[in-house]
């Protein structure tokens, strides 16, 4: 019998989709599944939904199991094969509001916050000390365990703990999926037998290759691109709102694997305060995290008693990759699917154990990446300026430095194209004081 923990089993939806998944996979019909999280309400809403599931996509053959307060943690991941983390530290109030009002007051605007920028390194501050949690008493209930992450930002927070434990870690995304369908959906291109190579960092790999069967379709892509942002500049109308993607495939050569909306604020050209023009030009939804957040809140209410008091609850299954990993590593059968790994000579031209995106090949001797060698020079370079943000917030996060932060910060792309260095100082110590409750002391001293 595999045995699942799932940390952070209050996020319901996501639960569903990620158990409903292991739910239908035949190897894995008789789990145990065990849900935690510190929040007995939201908890018990993802109890009712996946034992509903279970019974009618899996005949109640899986064991469901909760555990709720952070003095259960230890017996839920007690003798587990995998664990699931999929937490959010301080949640939409007051986390993710405080990531976006304060540096709003700075001029400095973002679109999601939760990867890289302002947002993105402090949610990695007070994400990384909780995971140490999990992988501290993973390392006492459940030493052989693997641990796969789902919590954002993955890159600094699946590489705080590759590079500070012994947990065998991997970082999942569902940007690969994805990447090959949404650019020829945006480009209007039909292809039969879609083949594609990616790799890079999370929410920013490349694809380098994109193929129908044997046919090479990258030099048709690349000039609808071309077609597409040279109406734009224009000012002609377009179909497609995947703007910021389509002209960096133009200036770059190579599509990226993240939304725009993301993309936009990983690099220093489009929210711009000098050129406001932009944001309605290349369609920049700012402030979309918040909003998307209230959406999901609000669906959630509305939906809650009517799904929570189902009888059945059906599902299909997702581009997740959890279920296939567990499948493959329980079973042996041999599986490819793209994970969030240490570099360890994996890209040839990114910094050794940073971590980076590649295809991993999964069986029962566990997960192991491939070697991808040099990504092209200048997708490599706009890798990097993400990495050194990635690093110093794992580092500073290690030595609970705050002048460390003031660098990680500094060396962001869209906050250092935006504030002066005073201005960013003054950020983050008014973030670090808003954060007060959910960082570490040593922040402070």
């Amino acid at each position: 019998m595999v045995r699942i923990a799932f940390v952070g089993a209050g996020s319901t939806v996501f639960a569903k989709n990620i158990l409903g998944d292991i739910l239908l996979q035949e190897s894995l019909h008789d789990a145990e599944i065990r849900l935690y999280d510190i929040d007995g309400r939201r908890l018990a809403d993802s109890q009712r939904l996946v034992e509903t599931l279970n019974k009618t996509i899996n005949g109640g053959r899986a064991a469901i199991r909760t555990f709720v307060g952070s003095d259960t943690l230890r017996d839920a991941l007690r003798d587990a094969d995998f664990v699931i983390n999929a937490i959010q530290v301080g949640g939409y109030d007051p986390g993710t509001i405080r990531d976006f009002e304060l540096p709003r007051a700075f001029n400095l605007r973002q679109t999601i916050g939760d990867t890289l920028g302002i947002g993105g390194i402090f949610r990695g501050l007070r994400t990384i000390p909780p995971m140490r949690e999990i992988a501290a008493a993973m390392a006492e209930a459940c030493p052989s365990a693997w641990l796969l992450n789902y919590t954002n930002p993955m890159a600094i927070c699946t590489g705080a703990i590759l590079r500070e434990t012994g947990v065998k870690t991997v970082g999942l995304c569902h940007s690969v999926q994805r990447c090959a369908t949404e650019l020829l959906r945006a480009l209007g291109m039909e292809c039969e037998d879609p083949r594609w190579d990616i790799a890079g960092i999370n929410h920013m790999a490349w694809l380098l290759t994109l193929r129908d069967g044997e046919r090479d379709i990258y030099p048709e892509a690349r000039r609808r691109a071309r077609e597409i942002i040279t109406a734009v500049r224009r000012g002609e109308s377009v179909q497609t709102t995947d703007l910021v993607r389509i002209a960096m495939l133009d200036l770059f050569g190579y599509y990226v694997t993240e939304s725009s909306e993301h993309n936009a604020e990983y690099t220093p050209w489009w929210i711009k305060t000098r050129y406001p023009e932009l944001i309605e030009r290349y369609r920049i939804p700012l402030d979309e995290y918040p909003r998307r957040c209230r959406e999901q809140i609000a669906e959630w209410e509305a939906l809650r008693e009517s799904l929570l008091g189902s009888a059945r609850i059906d599902h299909e299954r997702t581009i997740e990759y959890a279920a296939d990993i567990i499948h493959s590593i329980t079973t042996g059968d041999p599986a490819l699917v793209h994970g969030n790994i240490l570099n360890n000579g994996h890209i040839s031209n990114l910094p050794e154990r940073c971590v980076v995106e590649v295809p991993c090949l999964v069986d029962g001797n566990g997960l192991r990446g491939t070697v991808v060698g040099d990504l092209p020079e200048q997708c490599a370079a706009l890798n990097r300026t993400n990495v050194n943000v990635h690093l110093l917030t794992m580092e500073a996060s290690r030595r609970e430095d705050r002048a460390m932060v003031y660098q990680a910060a500094a060396l962001d792309p869209l906050t250092a194209a935006e504030l002066s260095l005073d201005d960013i100082v003054a950020l983050c110590d008014a973030l670090f004081e808003a954060h007060r409750d959910m960082l570490p002391a040593g922040f402070y001293r």
